[in-house]
């Protein structure tokens, strides 16, 4: 029974709309406005680009592009948690290993690796949280921006 739940699961995820990935080209997020069936608002910063998703239920999706094309962060605010293994990609596995080695606490979720910063918080109807990669920063930006 467990295999079938398993393999159902895995089915259900793979078959869903892709998120814009850390790590990944910009181009993942057209996926994201039709997913999220809201609109982009691009903004220009020195040194990154902001595209803006927001969608008719108030979600809000950030991605933080380098100059280069690639995210390497990403935040949101919404009614429910997104999916954070299309979110974070390739970087979901060290999410995972990392947040389940940590002592867990009340109050946010805080995963910090040399590869992979994710910190994640809320309740019903208000989550909010944020994924970067530190190695993937353009020059001269702080981590700081990925809010």
């Amino acid at each position: 029974m467990k295999t079938v739940l398993a393999v159902g699961l895995a089915w259900v995820l793979g078959s869903a709309p892709a998120w814009a990935v850390l790590g990944e080209h910009e181009s993942s997020v057209s996926l994201d406005q039709e997913y999220l069936r809201g609109v982009v608002r691009a903004e220009a910063h020195e040194g990154y680009s902001l595209q803006r998703i927001t969608s008719a239920d108030g979600k809000v999706v950030k991605e933080y592009v380098s100059p280069a094309g690639f995210v390497f962060g990403i935040s949101w605010q919404a009614r429910t948690m997104p999916n954070l293994e299309h979110l974070l990609g390739s970087y979901y596995t060290q999410f995972l290993h990392a947040s389940q080695s940590a002592t867990r606490r009340r109050g946010p979720l805080v995963v910090r690796t040399d590869q992979l910063v994710v910190e994640s918080g809320g309740h019903p109807r208000a989550f909010h949280g944020r994924a970067y990669v530190p190695s993937l920063l353009p020059k001269n930006i702080s981590a700081e921006v990925v809010r």
